[in-house]
């Protein structure tokens, strides 16, 4: 994990003015060395604890997409965005509503354009140009979310921005533009009080079916500059606020700091990728740990930590892989998940098992 600490290296040409503590002072990098250049965001623990015994839901922006994967690869039983990347609220609120009412996909709701079917609920990650293949891709990931969704103990939200686009010939609130022309949409930013209400209805509908469902809501620290900075600034600000008062509503509503960890902790554009927008690699770790620290007990971390060793093993392409080292390596890798899986038997191996297996079958 990064330090909390500022460590910096200091430029041999510093002038300093002060002659109490010049460079030949005997104490002077001891001194810098206990200064915080940055302001740091320090570990809150949350009212509740996650262990690799609770089933998590995870939905939202592309944020939400990195940090599930990231479940997934620590082992947890995790369901990621069934419908692709959502970035509004009220898209999201759309796709959970129906997950509860159990009503899939048919094919009279795909659209076509420029040759390709496709959902205006759904990331277009989803799209294809057989009809049919977009609906049964469309139908299987709902289905299995339904199922995910019905035994979460955990649901994690990542809004996006509070901007959305409405179909001009239905009024309904679209999840991807796909493309489409300006014309076809009407774009407007969700006030607080609708976001406000629109979530809470929500969470009341998943609570009466989950009464011990946790929610945690956070904020994606990717920025919509499409939209232009202020309007991007506004768009969160309505997110964070409306977050806020859900927090205060709800016992079982928890903020996580993701946007926050970035823009104010990290706040640098050396942690963000080349595009200036998203987080580097070494900012998601930053905030990972900064997450498993806030949510997990130092024994699920371990275990975690022990998972993403084997699910690293499984990223060695080896030079022959018909070669008997390779075999032993796959045994060794075996023998590890048996071992993790006697220890915590909810960990999700399954295809971490099958793809060990399946070399030594092959050999």
């Amino acid at each position: 994990m990064l330090s909390r600490r500022g460590v910096f290296v200091i430029s041999m040409n510093l002038a300093c003015k002060s002659t109490l503590f010049s460079r030949t002072h005997p104490y002077y990098f001891i001194i810098l060395s206990f200064m915080d250049f940055r302001t740091n965001l320090p570990v809150s623990q949350a009212p509740f604890t996650l262990t690799h015994a609770h089933r998590l839901f995870v939905m939202g922006s592309c944020f939400a997409e990195q940090t599930g994967q990231r479940l997934r690869e620590s082992g947890f039983r995790t369901v990621v965005n069934p419908f692709g990347v959502l970035y509004n609220p009220v898209s999201i609120e759309q796709a959970i509503n129906r997950l509860l009412a159990h009503k899939t996909y048919e094919a009279d709701e795909l659209v076509v354009h420029e040759g390709l079917y496709q959902s205006f609920d759904h990331h277009g990650s989803f799209s294809n140009v057989h009809a049919e293949k977009a609906l049964a891709d469309i139908n299987h990931a709902f289905r299995n979310a339904v199922e995910g969704l019905e035994t979460a103990d955990c649901l994690i939200l990542t809004l996006g921005t509070a901007w959305l686009y409405k179909r001009v010939d239905t009024n309904k609130v679209v999840a991807n533009c796909h493309k489409w022309p300006a014309t076809f949409f009407i774009r407007e930013r969700l006030d607080v009080d609708a976001f406000v209400e629109t979530f809470s209805q929500l969470i009341g509908r998943l609570l009466t079916r989950r009464p011990g469902l946790k929610i945690i809501l956070t904020v994606s620290p990717i920025r919509h500059i499409k939209d232009g900075l202020h309007a991007n600034n506004l768009s969160k600000a309505v997110l964070l606020l409306g977050i806020e008062t859900l927090c205060q509503r709800f016992e079982s509503v928890t903020y996580y700091p993701a946007y926050e960890l970035l823009l104010d902790d990290l706040r640098d554009y050396r942690f963000f990728a080349d595009d200036l927008l998203h987080p580097s690699a070494l900012a998601q770790t930053y905030i990972w740990e900064h997450f498993t620290e806030t949510f997990f007990s130092k024994g699920t971390r371990e275990m975690a930590r022990q998972v993403q060793a084997i699910h690293k093993a499984m990223e060695h392409r080896p030079f022959h892989p018909k070669d008997e080292a390779y075999r032993r390596f796959a045994q060794k890798n075996l023998a590890a998940i048996e071992g993790l899986s006697l220890s915590e038997p909810a960990l999700a191996l399954e295809d971490e098992r099958a793809f060990f297996e399946r070399i030594i079958r092959d050999y």
